[in-house]
């Protein structure tokens, strides 16, 4: 998944440090001001380890799966760890930046990239703690990670050497890139010693108690058959795992089984709707409904920039009309790039609002911002309708999907 960085600017000067369980009772306060603006109340709430900010970097698919994956370890075995996104970003970018020079520059080496890599990772190279790697923008005088002067090197660095018009080329590029790698990230340790026991990163992954057998991905649309498995026709998809290919309320379903037996979902898809805003909500918004409860036509609506629609949004708050999503919706906009791959976060409860509306508790990663602290609520609807593909544990698939699937 691509991080939109415009939108990250808003979680700079945070960092995420609170601790996990985000309680209704701070969000139930009613506004003075917008009587409109949705007052929650908790359904159902999994446990979480602390807000992180990814900052100046494109790693949402790096804190949101190792987020996940903090998440499974303590609903398995109660234990809080926090895992290394640089460890995971070291290792990731050189095998991306291997593919591109294979592939003679034919495919995009960026910042991106989706939830499988994290598990690709974990499962070829193991993985480490926090701590046993410098920490993100401190070997270069920043408090977090910021990629702008590092991919500035990177990015040139692997096309030169993808684009390279000689018959045969070195090892020797390699050796060059580890050392941007290692220079901004951090070497990738052999060993290190975590609670008094040493650990290889193997070996600590291995020690974790998770299965790294047990995830798949799934996905909805009708270009390929239903109940099989494809590789989603992303950018940065570019490993090209294969994801499950269910129904849209199939889809749905998965995710509510999933929350409510005490699961998380490690979610990508789109955040660059007018619906999705900065204060932490989410809404798949009817733009003709809107426009006419907001007292204009359709060409009007359409003229206003994005802070003046979001001031309507705002104002309309949970009364804002939303779309009714559909499975040919969802494949007309994906055809026609509107839904796209924008941002990876973590789905880890339900909450409603004072409608009765439901919305999904979200884990973001920009540091604690937002009107909740580095937690969105995303409506039903808004999922439904931007979901690109999802990482769940196969064990929270409800019995009848699964034996569709075969698995």
């Amino acid at each position: 998944m691509k991080k939109i960085l415009s939108l990250a600017l808003v979680a700079m000067a945070a960092i995420g440090a609170s601790a996990s369980g985000h309680k209704a009772a701070e969000t139930g306060k009613k506004d003075s001001i917008n009587k409109n603006k949705p007052v929650f109340t908790t359904i159902k709430e999994n446990k979480i380890t602390s807000i992180k900010d990814q900052n100046r970097s494109g790693t949402c698919w790096d804190y949101a799966t190792l987020s996940y994956f903090e998440a499974e370890i303590l609903k398995k075995t109660g234990k809080t760890y926090d895992l290394c996104e640089s460890f995971v970003a070291n290792k990731t970018y050189m095998d991306r930046a291997v593919q591109v020079v294979r592939l003679h520059g034919d495919c995009q080496f960026s910042q991106g990239g989706s939830a499988y890599d994290p598990l690709y990772c974990i499962r070829h190279y193991g993985i480490c703690p926090e701590d046993a790697m410098p920490f993100p923008g401190s070997l270069y005088g920043d408090s977090l990670h910021n990629f702008n002067e590092f991919f500035s090197l990177m990015e040139p660095y692997v096309n030169a050497v993808a684009r390279n018009k000689g018959n045969k080329i070195s090892p020797q590029w390699k050796v060059g890139l580890q050392g941007i790698l290692d220079a901004y990230l951090g070497k990738c340790p052999e060993k290190f010693k975590y609670e008094g026991k040493e650990y290889t990163p193997k070996s600590f992954a291995a020690s974790l108690g998770l299965d790294w057998n047990d995830y798949i991905t799934v996905t909805s649309y009708t270009h390929h058959p239903f109940y099989t498995q494809f590789a989603v026709e992303v950018q940065d998809n570019w490993r090209n795992p294969l994801s499950w290919n269910l129904p849209m309320d199939e889809m749905m379903r998965i995710i509510d089984n999933a929350i409510g037996q005490g699961y998380c979902i490690m979610w990508g898809g789109d955040v660059s709707e007018d619906g999705f805003t900065r204060q932490g909500l989410a809404y798949a918004i009817d733009a003709k409904k809107t426009q006419s409860l907001a007292g204009s036509d359709m060409a009007k609506w359409l003229k206003l920039d994005k802070k003046e629609k979001t001031n309507i949004i705002d104002s309309l708050g949970c009364t804002v009309p939303e779309i009714i999503p559909t499975q040919e919706m969802r494949q007309q906009r994906y055809d026609s790039w509107e839904l796209t791959d924008d941002h990876g976060m973590m789905i880890f409860g339900v909450a409603k609002d004072q409608n009765g509306k439901e919305y999904y508790m979200v884990k973001n990663s920009w540091g604690e911002t937002g009107d909740y602290k580095g937690i969105w609520y995303m409506t039903k609807t808004f999922i439904a309708a931007n979901t690109m593909d999802y990482m769940v544990n196969k064990n929270a698939i409800p019995k009848d999907i699964r034996k569709k699937m075969g698995i």
